[in-house]
């Protein structure tokens, strides 16, 4: 079980570093081990993986959020269509980020248990830049291989894609993993009053639309996840 602090970001002490991944990547040993593990029955399949980011403290989230809100990051739709933030209301505006970006507080990436994968072979020259955006996991990707291979065997490692399809929240993400086991149990700690205390307190830009509409933002962006069952047979970006 994790503390408040812990289950919404604000401290990291059930995290640790993941050996063999660049400094600053840290999840809960338990996910450390399993991906480990992961990562070296893939190696000895020629694929190679990294972890691009793991967990993120609330204060990153909470920056990545009022930047774009602010208009000084660029809002996109479910289809990654870029918009124009000074034509939305506050409302459209919130449920932009949200597509794509988790709420401070509620990013699964707090928990330890998540983490975004991709192929680091295609990049290693420099010459191409990983932007985590769909097309790269798809057929002509550079990170397509290493796709495929999760798709087929994540789950034999505790793992699955929460974000598998679109499904009126969160955009499709098919380099998020997260640790079944132990999200679950952290999803099932997150509540409403103790978000909204958690925003309350800290400067969130938009917070009063946050507060008013938090049980709709749970409903949609938190708790609205596929199930762990997802195979290549189905339908990811459509």
């Amino acid at each position: 079980m994790l503390t408040i602090e812990q289950l919404y970001g604000i401290h990291d002490s059930h995290t640790s570093h993941v050996s063999g991944e660049r400094n600053g990547v840290r999840l809960q040993e338990p996910v450390a081990q399993a991906y480990i593990a992961m990562r070296s029955a893939a190696l000895n399949d020629g694929i190679n993986m990294a972890i691009a980011s793991a967990f993120r403290d609330f204060e990153r989230q909470r920056q990545i959020w009022n930047r774009k809100f602010n208009g000084e990051a660029p809002l996109y739709n479910d289809r990654g269509e870029q918009l124009d933030s000074t034509q939305l209301s506050i409302g459209e505006k919130i449920e932009a980020i949200l597509t794509w970006s988790a709420l401070p507080g509620a990013s699964r990436h707090h928990w330890g248990t998540d983490f975004d994968i991709y192929d680091p072979t295609p990049f290693s020259s420099g010459e191409r830049q990983l932007q985590l955006i769909p097309s790269e996991y798809q057929e002509t990707g550079p990170c397509y291989a290493l796709h495929q291979w999760l798709l087929k065997y994540a789950r034999d490692f505790g793992f699955f894609f929460p974000y598998a399809r679109y499904q009126g929240g969160v955009a499709v993400e098919p380099w998020h993993l997260s640790h079944q086991h132990l999200a679950n149990q952290a999803h099932a700690e997150v509540n409403v009053s103790q978000l909204a205390e958690i925003i309350s307190g800290h400067n969130v830009v938009g917070s009063d639309y946050i507060l008013d509409q938090m049980a709709e933002i749970k409903h949609r962006y938190i708790d609205s996840i596929c199930n762990a069952d997802i195979t290549s047979g189905d339908i990811w970006f459509g």
